[in-house]
């Protein structure tokens, strides 16, 4: 499938601006490349398992300071029969003492949030490619740092948000470009997803069995806790606002100006820990995170954003999307769309199954064995592939600075929102204007993803 028939089988044509030019030349790429890990918990080592299924990435060398974790990943490659990376451990510094030493030609990042930010200034300092989990950083500065040392160095840095490529989702953003919900209006989003067992457990099993957080405990209990403690605000934004900033082309003919918090009262976490276990001590403690907070954004133009984080109390998991134009919308929550003059009755909802499958994107068509079996429902694999790539042929990254550092941004805003008394607070225009000339690249060849 070349990229003409791609487009013409469900897309449409877009150029492209960056970083890095989006059609260098496929002469110029690699056909394998050198890539590292900084951390290699959980979600570091899920990214590790999909670089072991490729025969064109040689990792040579991963990151930790945690020697379990390290334990863990050499059994990857050991099961995958694979030779072992070169480790780094010792401090939170010992990935300086890797940029430094190795030969490399891009890194992942999956340590806690913290440790985002000047590990990715690091990496794009040093010459390399970056992928990183979300989020980009703590403060708004913390993004304008980001976006400074990538334009400064010429690295593309990618937020590795996986949800952008979700079945449905790209489906939903192949009729947005048809123009199947006419022109869009109102848009959601969100993560409502139940974390309670994420955020505490004894230690000793993955998710769930115990209340504690901190350094005994499991995973991410070990340090995303203490985020729910200490700040209020909407402290996981992209899944949500990712894949509503493509179908509004946030920074590509549009951008976010404004918007505004709310968070709810405090209540679910200490209700877990006290049911879990009566008298305990975390039971006591004041988490400032409301258990739902909504934020409200308004587009340039005209349209308006809807999130919301809700991950304290009891509920199924679900982003809570819903896209709206003039001609109809659609609702993942109760899996519905309705298109006026096109659904199969006036005003009833058609279930969205197979509007899904006839609106299929291409990328999917094409690559859903490939990403048989990867997490998430094969998505992780896409944002992986897409990065990979992108190393690969010398190529703007799919999710480009700009939109990352967008769809993460959120985070510190909301939190100033909420303490300035659910204040309006103005979004940073990252492209310092260049928003109205950027066209639509995400997902638009089948080289790049």
């Amino acid at each position: 499938m070349n990229r003409r028939s791609f487009i013409k089988s469900g897309s449409m044509a877009a150029a492209a601006t960056g970083i890095l030019s989006h059609t260098t030349a496929l002469a110029q790429g690699k056909s394998k490349i050198r890539l590292a890990f900084i951390g290699v918990g959980m979600r570091g080592r899920n990214h590790v398992a999909l670089a072991l299924r490729r025969d064109d990435i040689d990792v040579v060398a991963i990151c930790d300071t945690q020697e379990s974790s390290l334990a863990s990943c050499r059994k990857q490659f050991q099961k995958a029969n694979k030779k072992l990376p070169k480790e780094y451990t010792g401090g939170e510094d010992a990935y300086k003492k890797m940029l430094d030493q190795e030969k490399l030609d891009a890194v992942v990042i999956a340590t806690p949030w913290q440790f985002h930010k000047p590990q990715a200034v690091d990496a794009m300092k040093a010459g390399l490619y970056v992928g990183c989990e979300v989020i980009a950083g703590l403060t708004v500065d913390d993004h304008w740092e980001v976006v400074k040392t990538s334009e400064q160095t010429g690295k593309p840095y990618m937020t590795l948000e996986n949800v952008c490529y979700r079945r449905d989702v790209m489906a939903v953003l192949n009729m947005v470009r048809q123009q199947l919900f006419g022109e869009l209006i109102h848009l959601e989003g969100g993560y409502q997803h139940d974390l309670r067992g994420v955020l505490f457990n004894n230690g000793t099993q993955p998710y769930g069995g115990g209340v504690e957080y901190g350094p005994k405990a499991f995973s991410e209990a070990q340090w995303r806790t203490q985020f729910n403690i200490d700040q209020d605000g909407d402290l996981y934004p992209t899944h949500g606002l990712g894949p509503l900033m493509h179908y509004t082309k946030i920074n590509h003919g549009n951008r976010m100006t404004n918007m505004v918090s709310f968070s709810s009262k405090a209540r679910g976490l200490a209700d877990y820990v006290q049911k879990q276990s009566p008298g305990h001590p975390n039971a006591k403690i004041h988490y400032k995170n409301g258990d739902v907070t909504t934020t409200l954004i308004n587009c340039a133009n005209g349209e308006t954003l809807l999130l919301s984080h809700d991950v304290h109390l009891p509920r199924p998991y679900s982003l809570g999307f819903r896209v709206q134009g003039t001609d109809g919308l659609w609702m993942d929550v109760s899996n519905t769309i309705y298109i006026e003059g096109k659904s199969a009755k006036d005003d009833v909802w058609d279930n969205a199954d197979e509007w899904l499958k006839k609106y299929d994107h291409p990328l999917w068509a094409k690559y859903a064995n490939d990403a048989a079996g990867a997490g998430h429902g094969g998505m992780d694999w896409f944002v992986f592939n897409g990065f990979i790539e992108a190393v690969k042929q010398n190529r703007q990254t799919p999710i480009d600075v700009y939109d990352s550092v967008s769809m993460s941004v959120i985070t510190p805003l909301s939190t100033q929102s909420l303490a300035e008394g659910n204040k309006s607070v103005e979004i940073p225009d990252f492209t310092n204007g260049k928003w109205k000339e950027r066209k639509d690249v995400f997902a638009l060849d089948d080289s790049g993803f």
